[in-house]
């Protein structure tokens, strides 16, 4: 069982990740201002089952990567750190768009807003990059099994990331409409989300080898 400091410190690095944008964030937004919350719902329950399958995966695989080669750890963490520094460019970057800047979308019904949730999700790169590279950080092979560490922080992080877009797909309609008349909140947005991608980075590419 990791300790409840990890427990803590992967909650609040959930929540940092679930609030930078993203494939999944970009769409539930778009739907959920072009259909009302009701199909932002719908698309969050898509999302959310595609993030049990990136655990269940992912649970497995770095168990077995992490007990039969010594530095995978250090391989996904650099791997883990350019990633967030390339997302944390894309937000700053000239010309980067807010994830309240959405395009419209055609009205759908719920099974394929359901199936369209699921599918950006496990295209989601940074979906993928979450679970094998900063999941396996909190991971303490002295505290108990590694794969039963690799559930409960990956249900942790579904919880958190469900809970916050669901928040997100109910005041969408609402957050965009503020951000659209006040678009020094939109630049400000952008740059609080690099700078948060990026200490996230640096703490990971600084993160001693456990």
């Amino acid at each position: 069982m990791p300790s409840t400091g990890h427990l803590i410190a992967f909650a609040f690095v959930s929540l940092g990740m679930v609030l930078t944008p993203g494939p999944n964030m970009i769409y539930l937004i778009s739907r959920s201002i072009c259909q009302g919350p009701r199909a932002g719902l719908i698309s969050l329950g898509g999302v959310g089952l595609g993030f049990l399958v990136y655990m269940t995966m992912a649970a497995f695989g770095i168990t077995a990567l992490m007990m039969a080669v010594p530095f995978a750890y250090d391989a996904l963490r650099i791997g883990g750190a350019l990633y967030l520094l390339c997302l944390a460019w894309q937000a700053v970057k000239p010309g980067g768009r807010s994830p309240f800047q959405v395009r419209e979308l055609p009205a759908d019904p719920p099974r394929k807003l359901f199936l369209m949730g699921l599918m950006t999700n496990l295209l989601n790169p940074k979906a993928a990059m979450l679970y094998l590279s900063l999941l396996p950080q909190f991971i303490d092979p002295e505290r108990g099994h590694v794969l039963a560490q690799s559930f409960i922080l990956g249900l942790i992080q579904i919880v958190v990331s469900l809970s916050v877009n669901a928040c997100i797909a109910l005041a969408a309609g609402s957050i965009a409409a503020f951000l659209s008349g006040h678009p020094l909140w939109l630049i400000i947005q952008r740059y609080l989300m690099g700078t948060v991608l990026a200490g996230l980075a640096l703490r990971m590419a600084t993160e001693a080898r456990r």
